[in-house]
């Protein structure tokens, strides 16, 4: 059976829909499942705007132009559902909660992604979210695979990651509970003692996640699905699309537009990197294959596998490769408000970053800053060159070390897929 078979008729529920990942695993399932049943998409009010106003703006975005224009009436499939995973129940009413029933395929997206989230928000979210969201799944009484989003470096203390679960750092019930009874000044200080192995918030919410997805493994079909750095669209539903500059990304814009003009970091490291739609694409087949497969299988015979969605052994541009591929693709094609010719480059020598970051981007955003206020203009380039500052620092233990995640699980998917949907 064809994935695009498999899937008509189903009714998948989304958590994440307004995030990057979410947004295109939408646009995916409504472009090329044509017969899928209904989606569901769980969205929190925010800015005086209901989830089912916030799911018209997400629809109006260049992303879906191609589906609004050849497949308009797939639109009336998504369901907007007003929910939280901050909060206890989803914040789900028993009406929304009703209209879940039937629901076969849950791909739980949601997360906060910022490095640097504080602890409290990144454990109730993350954590108490997945907790949350693996308890309504157990009152869906067609659920065939429950696909759970996670990281790759989810074990950043380990230089090779293999396709399964490692033992706890931390206990994910403590966790929870120190979320909820402690303040974030509290939380920062035990933060490092809890759990050292963790450079940040966000892998050690995600890898606690896990945990609980491993005990829940045992009554519900789950699936644990560890994208690596997640960048924009190699060609689906146009190349270069993206919605965010969280990460690497910020820091390459910020080096195109010329303002960032040095990083301390390991220029041989070979980061792993994967666009949003081969990400997308391999959480259907996931899905596809786990509930394929749960059709069949008795619970007894159900194992937790784990897929790791990264390039590994194919990948081969380090990131000062990458940096010079990029000042020259920059220079045919310019950004609109660039401020200065792109150059630079990546240090080892943390004297010579700090002498090139405060003589070719401290003391020049200073200078220009005064001419901006003398035009009249509130000053924005000191600024903007803290926020470098602290986003170079976050991912220092990123760009200066290189992990090996082993994928052959991973890898197997692409043999599911037949010739014509290749």
């Amino acid at each position: 059976m064809s994935i695009a078979k498999y899937y008509a008729g189903q009714e998948i529920l989304i958590t994440g829909g307004s995030g990057f990942i979410g947004k295109v695993l939408i646009e995916k399932i409504l472009r090329s499942l044509p017969d899928i049943g209904k989606v569901y998409i769980l969205l929190r009010s925010k800015k005086g705007r209901n989830a089912q106003e916030r799911l018209e703006d997400i629809l109006q975005m260049p992303l879906f132009e191609q589906v609004g224009k050849s497949q308009p009436e797939a639109y009336k499939k998504l369901i907007a559902i007003n929910g939280e995973c901050q909060e206890l129940g989803l914040g789900l009413s028993p009406v929304d909660l009703a209209k879940l029933k039937n629901v076969t395929i849950v791909f739980h997206v949601a997360a906060t992604v910022r490095f640097d989230d504080d602890i409290k928000t990144s454990i109730l979210l993350n954590t108490r979210g997945t907790h949350e969201m693996l308890k309504v799944a157990e009152k869906l009484p067609k659920l065939k695979v429950f696909v759970h989003v996670s990281t790759t470096y989810s074990h950043p203390d380990l230089r090779v990651v293999d396709e399964k679960i490692y033992p706890p750092y931390a206990d994910w019930r403590t966790a929870i509970k120190l979320a909820e009874t402690y303040d974030q000044e509290t939380l920062n200080m035990l933060l490092p003692k809890f759990c050292p192995g963790h450079p940040n918030s966000y892998t050690l919410s995600k890898n606690l996640a896990e945990h609980i997805v491993q005990e829940y493994s045992q009554k519900l079909p789950v699936v644990i699905f560890r994208p690596s750095i997640v960048v924009s669209s190699y060609k689906e539903p146009f190349p270069g699309w993206i919605d965010n500059f969280n990460g690497p990304v910020g820091m390459l814009v910020a080096c195109g537009l010329g303002i960032m003009r040095t990083n301390h970091a390991d220029p041989d490291i070979v980061p792993d990197i994967i666009p949003v739609d081969m990400v997308v694409n391999s959480l259907l087949v996931t899905g596809y294959k786990h509930a394929k497969a749960n059709d069949k299988l008795i619970r007894s015979d159900r194992k937790l596998e784990v897929y790791n969605c990264s390039l590994s052994s194919k990948r081969h541009l380090s990131m000062g490769t990458i940096i010079d591929m990029g000042k020259k693709t920059v220079l045919k094609y310019p950004y609109e408000k660039c401020i200065w010719l792109p150059e630079g480059s990546i240090t080892r020598c943390a004297f010579w970053h700090y002498l090139r970051f405060f003589g070719l981007q401290v003391i020049p955003a200073i200078l220009l800053d005064i001419f901006i206020r003398l035009a009249g203009h509130p000053a924005v380039l000191l600024k903007i060159q803290r926020r470098i500052k602290s986003t170079t620092e976050i991912l220092k233990v990123f760009t200066n070390t290189e992990w090996h995640f082993i994928n052959n699980n991973f890898k197997s998917l692409e043999n599911l897929i037949e010739d014509q949907e290749r």
